[in-house]
């Protein structure tokens, strides 16, 4: 990124000089990597003509703004390739995202993946022709015009949705127009290297009730040496999605009759989130939380009062019509308002707080169906959530626990070196979304920004990302596919404990509504199962693994040596297992080391008679002889030191 002032003064706007003449002004260099800009911090094509002083930032493709003016551009290119070869098939919506970008079409005839290379070899031959991008604008009436005579309904809608002082804007790319506000490339010529990679329904606005259209995913870089490393890459996470190792390892299954986001977890799955509870739990213990147990449904009464049933509703299951039946019930989407119950209990002190309540929960939420993705989005879920009350002079220090308790979790799974933080605000002009007045919300986000900046956190900041009573803290991670998803929230609200009449006395013996916390320690249970799934491609940590030791013995004459192994680990709490089948040691062996169990132990004539034990490691292979004695220490201090 390259950061100019341009000032009028110098005649930077002389002749309407463009960021692309500006870029060629400084070099040549910078002219050809440069793919779009931002002009006082809005991302603008090298088309754009000053009117006035600014700040240019040049972006290339090593700016996420950069590169997703480069794939957002490809996405036209896409779509024009579309409407070359299915000239009958309407235009929905085509983004650039993270790792690519899609487009959603709406075809008389579903495609098929020879179609796509058809489609592939069509934007090749655009990218060829080096067709240049012009933007221009309509009034809308004649927006509306121009789609409706093109026959694009879902342009349309669109159109029909915009604000009516927003500027309706168009791209044209030789004899294919776009609804699009930008930016763009200057031309189809500047893309190098594509890939059309997949097809996936996805319903049109995301909504379940509209018609399914067809996504086309695709992805694009400047050279094809770093395509061939991320379509590499991508296969490398084919081998370790959770969505397909986990079930292949026995760790969860679905079932249709069951339905969407509603997993099943197997034994060994249901071991290992034992484990990771356990952990959470005890160390929470350590720190000062206290547990709570709540329903997992309340009356609607209660959701009114704290607000979701106004702003979350939708995203509920709801037992009930408010219309005709007495009582309407709903399945909890969060534990704040039930834990609140319990510090109503009775009246506080300021000697009392903080007050730290900790519970293990099962939520409830209406994801759409499209949304469900294995372990990561799912309408059942468990997490390890607590809310925090404390006095105003404490809120810093607490706050900093949370998150240090939070830290300390990632980086005992291993996980902390993949994550970042987006400091979720909320929108002013979106003001409808939330509860509380201006002035809380910005009393809120400085005092949280405050407390970030004091503890030099790394954050982003996402606008509109809050919840709908307070901002948070979002620790992000991406898995294996590098979609990035929320794993942990730490928030600030001064608004709920008012609503629910939460208070303390103080010092000078006033009432006084407390600071309140909102936290998860490690997220969602399921969530972080399938991306521990992912980090360690199924080869948990010993003390992790649901299996730790498989005793192997080379035949049935050292059954009984073998069951003695067995009696002695189970007693020490390892987790064991006996493989007592008739079958030859080197097709165990294999079998284990399939099934990814951290440590085999081979008995046969020798070790029986010397009253030891053959250690093979799955990642060191064969230890040698030892002790049974000399095996349990050295696998209980690995696992006490929690070794990844």
């Amino acid at each position: 990124m390259i950061n100019i002032t341009l000032r009028d003064d110098v005649k930077a706007f002389e002749n309407g000089t463009s960021l692309l003449d500006v870029a060629k002004s400084i070099s040549e260099g910078l002219a050809r990597v440069a793919l779009s800009a931002t002009v006082d911090g809005s991302v603008c094509g090298l088309d754009f003509v000053p009117k006035k002083d600014c700040v240019v930032n040049f972006l290339t493709f090593d700016d996420e703004d950069g590169r997703r003016t480069y794939r957002h551009t490809t996405s036209h290119i896409l779509a024009q390739a579309v409407k070359r070869l299915f000239p009958s098939a309407k235009l929905a919506i085509g983004p650039a995202i993270d790792d690519g970008f899609y487009y959603d079409f709406d075809f008389e005839n579903p495609i098929t993946n020879n179609d796509l290379e058809k489609i592939e070899a069509e934007m090749k031959k655009i990218i060829k022709e080096d067709l240049p991008l012009e933007r221009f604008e309509l009034p809308r009436a004649e927006a509306l015009k121009l789609m409706e005579e093109k026959g694009e309904a879902y342009k349309v809608e669109l159109i029909n949705d915009l604000p009516e002082d927003a500027v309706i804007s168009f791209y044209k790319q030789g004899d294919f127009t776009d609804l699009c506000a930008g930016p763009h490339l200057l031309s189809t010529g500047k893309i190098k290297a594509i890939k059309l990679q997949y097809t996936a329904g996805a319903y049109w606005r995301g909504n379940e009730n509209n018609k399914m259209l067809t996504r086309i995913y695709g992805t694009a870089f400047p050279k094809k040496a770093e395509l061939d490393e991320y379509i590499e890459r991508l296969e490398e996470a084919k081998k370790r999605d959770h969505n397909k190792l986990g079930r292949e390892l026995e760790i969860f299954t679905t079932v249709d009759s069951i339905g969407q986001g509603l997993p099943i977890l197997l034994p060994k799955g249901a071991k290992i989130i034992q484990i990771l509870q356990r952990f959470v739990e005890d160390h929470e213990d350590k720190n000062g939380w206290v547990r709570t147990k709540t329903p997992y449904m309340a009356k609607s009464d209660l959701y009114k009062i704290s607000g979701h049933w106004d702003h979350y509703k939708d995203g509920m299951f709801v037992m009930g019509d408010e219309e005709t039946d007495k009582e309407v019930f709903a399945l909890r989407p969060m534990t704040c308002p039930f834990q609140y119950q319990a510090y109503l209990n009775r009246m506080r002190s300021y000697r009392d707080l903080p007050l730290r309540y900790g519970e293990t929960s099962t939520l409830f939420r209406n994801e759409a169906s499209g949304e469900m993705h294995g372990l990561i989005r799912v309408r059942q879920f468990t997490i390890s959530e607590g809310h925090l009350m404390c006095r105003p002079d404490q809120l810093e220090e607490e706050f900093k626990n949370c998150l240090e308790m939070a830290i300390y979790m990632l980086k005992t799974l291993g996980l902390y070196e993949d994550v970042s933080y987006r400091f979720s605000q909320w929108d002013p002009d979106d003001k409808g979304k939330y509860i509380g007045t201006e002035e809380q919300w910005n009393e809120a986000q400085d005092t949280m920004a405050k407390i970030l900046d004091h503890l030099e956190i790394p954050y982003k900041v996402g606008v509109g990302e809050a919840a709908f009573y307070g901002p948070k803290l979002d620790i992000q991670i991406k898995n294996v596919f590098g979609k990035e998803d929320t794993l942990i929230t730490i928030q600030i609200d001064q608004m709920l404990a008012e609503k629910f009449g939460m208070e303390y006395i103080d010092k000078d013996g006033t009432k006084k509504n407390p600071y309140i916390i909102h936290r998860t320690s490690i997220g969602c249970y399921e969530r972080t199962l399938a991306l521990l799934i992912e980090k360690y491609a199924g080869a948990f940590p010993a003390w992790l693994a649901p299996t730790q030791v498989k005793i192997l013995p080379i035949s049935d004459n050292y059954l009984d040596y073998a069951d003695k192994l067995y009696a002695a680990l189970k007693e020490k709490g390892f987790r064991i297992e006996l493989d007592d089948r008739s079958e030859k040691i080197g097709y165990k062996i294999r079998e284990a080391q399939l099934e990814k169990v951290p440590y085999m132990i081979i008995a046969g004539e020798k070790e029986m008679n010397e009253g030891t034990v053959s250690v093979r490691s799955r990642k060191n292979g064969d230890l040698g002889t030892m002790t049974i004695d000399e095996f349990m220490i050295m696998l209980s201090k690995e696992i006490e030191d929690k070794v990844i």
